[in-house]
């Protein structure tokens, strides 16, 4: 924490907000629609700012990894014309995504939670299909272990998120918690 404090400093003067997860480090940044040219400028110029920090504290910045993600309503997000300005930095571009992968958590530009669910029912059908496959050599009590080792947790993890959530949204977990059930039970 000592090493990094320097870090929160650069970002502070720049008017951004830092949020900081082991290597990890995000920027947030709020504006109007109007002011998301001023917005983008502030940013670089703090990213600019970091990676001469990095510089001189023997660490890299890598832009392969940077993701810039402008977030609003859909209404918000279809007045910017797809995803929003990208930012220079020096010879590399770093596009606007329409969605980020935040701590194994699927964030999309008009912060709905409905790919993150697509993504956790595909995983989770996935090793359920595995599952199937090996059930008959397993006890029940081995399937149940394995069950919550691989479909479970995923739905564990930041599952906060749901809260709330359309129905459109939960009735796809519970489709992967119905084939679960099947799948564990040994039953149709």
């Amino acid at each position: 924490m000592l090493y990094v404090a320097d870090l929160a400093d650069i970002v502070n003067r720049h008017g951004v907000t830092l949020h900081s997860f082991a290597d990890d480090t995000q920027l947030y940044l709020h504006c109007c629609r109007e002011d998301i040219t001023t917005a983008a400028t502030r940013l670089k110029e703090c990213i600019v700012d970091v990676g001469r920090w990095m510089s001189a504290n023997r660490l890299k910045l890598n832009t392969d990894k940077t993701e810039l993600l402008w977030t609003g309503s859909r209404h918000s997000i279809s007045q910017l014309h797809g995803h929003g300005p990208s930012i220079q930095l020096g010879a590399d571009t770093v596009p606007a995504c329409d969605h980020v992968r935040l701590l194994g958590v699927i964030i999309s530009a008009d912060l709905s939670i409905d790919r993150h669910v697509s993504i956790v029912s595909l995983a989770s059908f996935y090793w359920l299909r595995q599952l199937r496959r090996v059930r008959r050599s397993l006890d029940d009590e081995s399937a149940a272990i394995l069950f919550h080792a691989f479909v479970t947790s995923r739905f564990g993890y930041c599952n906060l998120l749901l809260a709330g959530a359309p129905k459109s949204v939960t009735d796809k977990l519970q489709r992967v918690m119905n084939a679960a059930a099947r799948v564990v039970s040994g039953t149709n």
